[in-house]
């Protein structure tokens, strides 16, 4: 029985990072964002996916949290524009209504 509790939720989580890139690459501005996305930024949501698949329970506060802790990991390394990554932070921040109805 937990190993299929263990599956299910790395789908669930699947899924809402799924959801999520979906909505960043391709939503209302995803022209504009495929344009800005380099490999710190596929990183840092990769980053994202793995800490969602760990979680038991995940709820919209807990997502920001987690979402900022990672964007301030980044912003330490110096390297990245500091614009572009608040925009992939507020992006992310923002899936998170794509990523509640996929757990719905």
């Amino acid at each position: 029985m937990k190993k299929s509790g263990k599956i299910i939720g790395a789908g669930i989580g699947l899924a809402a990072l799924t959801a999520a890139g979906i909505y960043f690459l391709y939503g209302e501005k995803g022209a504009k964002n495929r344009e800005r996305v380099y490999g710190w930024a596929l990183k840092m949501k990769g980053d994202v996916l793995e800490k969602i698949e760990s979680m038991k329970k995940i709820d919209r506060e807990t997502y920001l949290r987690m979402v900022d802790k990672i964007a301030e990991r980044y912003a330490k390394q110096g390297t990245i524009n500091a614009a572009e990554l608040r925009h992939l932070t507020v992006e992310l921040k923002n899936a998170w209504v794509h990523i509640d109805k996929e757990l719905e």
